[in-house]
């Protein structure tokens, strides 16, 4: 045999090349929805077989499917009790997204939330060790990135604190971003016997399959009754303490009322998907929770809208596109990174047609330069329909903040590019809430305020050699 293979191995070759290209092309052409991923995969795949195949196995193939998939769609299906349809009653500031949202997301709409604004980790960070501090049963928290530094530090110190009580602690770490500090915080987790789990936290073996999907959520849930969500990770970056001039803005949001259950719903998921552990019993989950009152500050319906390359996909980018659609007067948009694919960009464009103010603030200063200059190749194509695009000076923001006509919102890990509406893992809330909306709009016009316009003459005032950068790296923004 062997000098039969010495003799044809260049035919073999090729034939398993053809075999290999063809098989993975097909995939491609059958399962993938957007006809220019289509093309783009199977082009990849058949001049390159080989190596376009093993691109094609580790970055284009949706393999996770969760086992909850039915329980979510049960939830999703079960009708309001009386005193959720009376509490609603004339309390939905936008009853066509509330029905949108009833069904993208597999949480019910649910009134009597309070959700308080927390700017920044000098808000944030200090409301969230003092609910730690204060636990008396558990402590879940998940993050993206929780780096070994002054903030990482102390939420370990607190943490080790709570489970020397007799507090049940999980923490759940994305296994890239744990990956942002050396020497990594699980390794301090562990020694002070913090029970820590990383998602996806191998890129090797089966593994390597997932290496391209990432948990982007941010959640705290303390005793299943209060809870805190948003776009904010631990790092000391957030804190003037610890970062002085350069300290990194962001908004995160304190929660209590029924949107708990559900931001403990989605954590508990999240664990068992990486630990096979379920979470459950009172310790966890807090039955019958009264709603908060309807006088109380920002109480309004709410609920979580999970999102993922699960059965959860493209949640967020339908219920930003149902929104763009229901605007009457005003759109307001903070992002970091802003690079929306061509039905957001037809969204935007058609709202700002139909005589909506339309207000994207990104930063000045972008923390990450390859997708800055994406991001600025993409902005004509918003401008030009009439959206206004502001650079906000000052520190970086990591906001994700998005509110239509002062009474809607839509906040938490999402940003607008192709990797947080295709490939993360993603939670953000919607709230029907003229207050907190209030709240962001105030917010905003601060920054803009301050901000330089983007405008179709300074973009092509740039020097031609920007120009085609720009172009360039925005051919690879899906991968960005």
């Amino acid at each position: 045999m062997e000098w039969l293979f010495d003799l044809y191995w260049p035919h073999l070759t090729f034939a398993a090349g053809v075999v290999i290209g063809l098989a993975a092309a097909l995939h491609a052409a059958m399962t993938k929805d957007d006809v220019r991923a289509a093309v783009g995969w199977v082009a990849v795949i058949l001049f390159s077989p080989f190596l376009g195949a093993f691109l094609y196995l580790v970055a284009g193939i949706n393999r996770i499917r969760r086992e909850s998939a039915q329980r979510r769609r049960r939830r999703r299906n079960r009708p309001r009790d009386a005193h959720e349809e009376a509490a609603l009653s004339g309390s939905i500031t936008v009853p066509a997204l509330g029905r949108l949202g009833d069904s993208i997301s597999p949480f019910r709409l649910k009134p009597g939330n309070c959700i308080t604004p927390l700017s920044g980790g000098d808000e944030a960070y200090p409301a969230m060790l003092e609910a730690i501090r204060g636990a008396r049963r558990s402590v879940a928290l998940a993050s993206y990135i929780f780096d070994h530094d002054a903030a990482g530090l102390a939420f370990v110190e607190a943490l080790s604190e709570a489970q020397a009580r007799g507090v049940e602690v999980k923490v759940l770490i994305d296994g890239v971003g744990s990956r942002y500090s050396r020497p990594p915080i699980t390794h301090t987790l562990g020694e002070k016997g913090v029970e820590t789990a990383l998602f996806m936290s191998s890129l090797s073996g089966l593994r390597l399959a997932y290496a391209n999907l990432r948990s982007h959520r941010k959640i705290m849930i303390v005793d299943g009754e209060t809870a805190f969500t948003g776009g904010m990770n631990i790092r000391a970056h957030f804190l003037t303490e610890a970062a002085g001039d350069d300290v990194a803005h962001d908004t995160h949001f304190k929660v209590t009322g029924p949107l708990v259950g559900e931001l403990m719903t989605i954590f508990a998921e999240d664990w068992e998907f990486t630990t096979n552990e379920n979470l459950k019993g009172a310790d966890w989950f807090v039955h019958d929770r009264a709603p908060q009152p309807a006088d109380a500050p920002h109480a309004a319906p709410a609920r979580a809208v999970p999102s993922g390359p699960d059965e959860t996909l493209e949640s967020t980018h339908a219920m930003l596109i149902g929104a763009l659609g229901e605007a009457r007067e005003r759109v307001m948009l903070a992002t970091p990174y802003f690079l929306p694919d061509q039905q957001l960009v037809a969204a935007f464009g058609v709202a700002a047609r139909r005589g909506v103010s339309v207000d994207i603030v990104i930063p000045l200063a972008n923390n990450l330069k390859l997708v800055d200059y994406a991001m600025t190749a993409q902005l004509e194509q918003v401008l030009r329909h009439g959206c206004r695009v502001w650079r906000a000076r000052g520190p970086f923001d990591h906001s994700k903040l998005f509110t239509i006509d002062g009474v809607w919102s839509y906040v938490g890990s999402s940003n607008i590019d192709p990797r947080s509406l295709r490939l993360n893992f993603e939670l953000d809330v919607e709230v029907h809430d003229p207050g907190l909306a209030g709240w962001i709009e105030e917010r905003l016009r601060g920054r803009i305020d301050d901000a330089v316009p983007e405008t179709l003459d300074s973009l092509a005032a740039r020097p031609a050699w920007k120009r085609v950068r720009n172009r360039l790296v925005w051919l690879a923004s899906p991968y960005l």
